[in-house]
């Protein structure tokens, strides 16, 4: 809404600030940012009230010491959600298509995660997943059908782009291009939903994830970048850049108490809302295969569940016992076994292994995100 004083330049020329995309982009990460730090001391303890008080055990610390977790409040995805969204719609054009259309998605991959945690909290049992890709696909096609009665993005919509062509390597019929749209929406979520796992981890790599994707959009929203870079030029995509903003300061305001020992995890509410949220973002600049690099962590992630599910039953099929590649999926699961084990070998604190990973993780995702944006100079 701030962008409407730029109107009022002729009165005040200091005003003309607020046309600039990337003045308000900062200006909604520091309001992110800040709003977050605001609202988390209130949000966690009224979640302790209502959370996890008389759970035994937490599915989402892994198999290796979850007495120490149990009863930390989930759903911080909620303080994500709160804080990206008002600094959003305070520094970016409301009426914006693809900002109403990523905010949209955002909101709703949230809600879907907050019912599931709130069903886990009541029931011990959260929405079954063909509730959730139900959800997901009535969102998916209301989302396919606006961009599709838009003559300006109907187009942009069919295009498969491959990442280092300037050109899309041909045209999708609508199925095709609605089917691609759900499996991207569908697996960035529930990717960045399996990575959430240990303190900081999701967050950390979605913040490396939300910085790639502010420059993409920014890029793929400028005309004379997009034409330099030999991107899809998506005019009015650049306020997408204002929304990645606010993602990055909301992310991390939840970080400076998600860090280890987390005080708060995001819960499912967070995870898809992020997932959703990134995906979307890279279906709107057609960037759906470059999220592939950029979001690699993620990629990784869940690969290592398919593998490790796949096999299992597998060799159970075929020998009669199910074999495993990994101590556990997902992947960071994994090294913490493995590095706990070593950690108790060379007598070191295992307590610092957590950190270690996270940390690791961290660097991995910056340089996955740093190689995306690299992308764009390769054509």
């Amino acid at each position: 809404m701030l962008y409407y004083l730029s109107l009022l330049e002729g009165t005040f020329s200091e005003l003309r600030l607020f046309q600039y995309i990337t003045f308000r982009t900062l200006g909604a990460a520091s309001t992110a940012f800040i709003v977050s730090l605001l609202l988390a001391p209130g949000l966690i303890r009224r979640l302790k009230i209502i959370n996890f008080g008389d759970l035994v055990e937490d599915e989402r610390v892994g198999a290796l010491d979850k007495s120490r977790k149990v009863g930390t409040p989930t759903m911080g995805g909620l303080l994500i959600i709160m804080s990206s969204t008002a600094a959003t719609l305070l520094w970016a054009v409301p009426d914006n298509r693809y900002v109403l259309i990523t905010l949209g998605t955002f909101v709703l991959m949230g809600m879907i995660g907050f019912a599931d945690d709130l069903l886990k909290i009541k029931r011990r049992n959260g929405l079954s997943v063909k509730m959730k890709f139900l959800a997901q696909l009535i969102w998916t096609l209301l989302v396919f059908g606006v961009l599709w009665a838009v003559p300006e993005t109907r187009e942009r919509v069919t295009d498969f782009m491959v990442p280092f062509f300037k050109n899309p390597v041909f045209q999708m019929a609508m199925i095709p291009a609605f089917v691609f749209m759900f499996l991207v929406l569908v697996g960035a979520s529930n990717a960045v939903n399996l990575t959430d796992g240990l303190d900081g981890l999701a967050i950390g790599c979605s913040n490396s994830v939300a910085v790639a994707y502010l420059v993409l959009t920014y890029m793929a929203g400028h005309y004379n970048f997009a034409e330099y870079l030999q991107v899809p030029f998506v005019k009015g995509s650049g306020e997408l850049t204002v929304f990645c903003g606010a993602l990055l300061g909301s992310g991390l305001g939840f970080l400076w108490y998600n860090c280890h020992p987390a005080k708060i995890f995001m819960g499912d509410t967070g995870s898809l809302a992020l997932g959703g949220a990134i995906a979307m973002l890279a279906i709107l600049i057609k960037q759906e295969l470059l999220l592939v690099i950029v979001g690699g962590v993620f990629v990784v992630e869940a690969a290592s569940v398919v593998i490790q599910s796949g096999w299992f039953k597998f060799t159970k099929k075929k020998y009669g016992e199910g074999q495993r590649v990994f101590k556990c999926a997902p992947l960071h699961h994994h090294f913490e076994f493995v590095e706990k084990e070593r950690a108790m070998d060379q007598n070191r604190a295992p307590e610092l292994v957590e950190t270690v990973i996270v940390t690791r993780f961290w660097i991995l995702s910056i340089i996955f995100a740093l190689i995306g944006v690299a992308t764009l100079k390769i054509r």
